[in-house]
């Protein structure tokens, strides 16, 4: 499965992101990384997403755990990762030049 990674620069420099192994996150500098939600299954078997540590409602519920995964994952691009993975613009271009410290 391929996933992309989108990030996203504010006016102060900081990247922003959901996290995702796609790619080693470490290697482009300090991170600051924040739960944005809990995607869990209830007594029936169903999955919800309460994304209520990025200010949002609960989402769901579905059947299976991929479907609420989607459902975050799509939330959280709608309001650009709210509390999701930072790290400096300048850590980033280092990291994409080679450039070490």
């Amino acid at each position: 499965m391929t996933s992309d990674l989108e990030l996203v620069v504010d006016a102060g420099g900081d990247v922003r992101c959901i996290y995702d192994e796609a790619l080693d996150l470490r290697a482009l500098g300090k991170l600051q990384i924040t739960r944005a939600s809990h995607v869990e299954p209830d007594a029936e078997g169903y999955w919800w997403a309460d994304m209520a540590p990025s200010g949002g409602p609960m989402l769901g519920p579905f059947r299976s755990r991929s479907e609420a995964l989607g459902a975050e994952r799509e939330w959280l691009a709608r309001r650009r990762y709210r509390r999701t993975c930072r790290f400096r613009a300048a850590d980033l271009a280092n990291a994409l030049l080679g450039n070490r410290t």
